[in-house]
C-alpha cells in the first residue's frame, strides 16, 4: 500500500509545483521521506490573518489516500478550529465514513478523491470563516463570537510572529 500512497504523494506534489494555488506552497520536508510535508499558507486578504505566512506540517498514513493526513500548524495560530497545540480540525482532515458524533455528513469529511491542495484550500477558507459551532479551541470561539476586537488583537499578533519567524530552508522543496 506505501508504494501506492507513494506515487500518489509524487504526482500530487509535481501537480502543486507545476500550478501551486494563490498563497499556498506544500511540499515534503525532505526527498527521501515523502509522508511528511511542511506547507505554507497565506493567510487570506481581508481576514484577521492577512499577511500571515502560517507553517504547518502534514502527516501522510501509509495507506493514504484512503485515510487523511494529520495537519499541525507549526506557526502559532489563535483560531477556533485549530487546537492550542497547532492541531487542526476540519471535516475534510476526519476518517472518511459516519461521524460517531451525528455532527458532520460523510460527504463532508475525507474520501480518497480528495487532495492536499484541496486540503490546504479548505484550511485556507476555515481561516477566513471559522466554525465556532464545533470549536477545538473554545476560548477562541467564545472570543470570536462575543469580543471579535480582543480576538483581532491576538490575531494580528501571531500574524507578526510569522513575519519574524526564519522562512523554510529551500532544501526543503516547498
Amino acid at each position: 500500500m506505501a508504494s501506492t500512497a507513494l506515487r500518489r504523494l509524487m504526482a500530487e506534489f509535481k501537480q502543486l509545483s507545476e500550478n501551486p494555488p494563490e498563497g499556498l506552497m506544500a511540499g515534503p520536508i525532505s526527498d527521501e521521506n515523502y509522508f511528511e510535508w511542511e506547507a505554507a499558507i497565506t493567510g487570506p486578504q481581508d481576514t484577521v490573518f492577512e499577511d500571515g505566512v502560517f507553517i504547518a506540517r502534514l502527516t501522510f498514513p501509509q495507506d493514504y489516500p484512503l485515510n487523511p493526513p494529520k495537519m499541525k500548524f507549526m506557526s502559532k495560530i489563535f483560531h477556533p478550529n485549530i487546537y492550542a497545540d497547532g492541531r487542526v480540525c476540519i471535516s475534510i482532515l476526519h476518517a472518511p465514513g459516519d461521524d460517531p458524533m451525528g455532527y458532520e455528513q460523510s460527504s463532508e469529511r475525507w474520501s480518497p478523491v480528495q487532495s492536499v491542495e484541496k486540503v490546504l484550500l479548505s484550511v485556507m477558507s476555515m481561516l477566513a470563516e471559522p466554525n465556532t459551532e464545533s470549536p477545538a479551541n473554545v476560548d477562541a470561539a467564545k472570543m470570536w463570537r462575543e469580543n471579535r476586537e480582543d480576538f483581532k488583537k491576538i490575531a494580528h499578533k501571531h500574524v507578526r510572529m510569522t513575519l519574524e519567524e526564519d522562512p523554510p530552508s529551500e532544501s526543503r522543496n516547498t
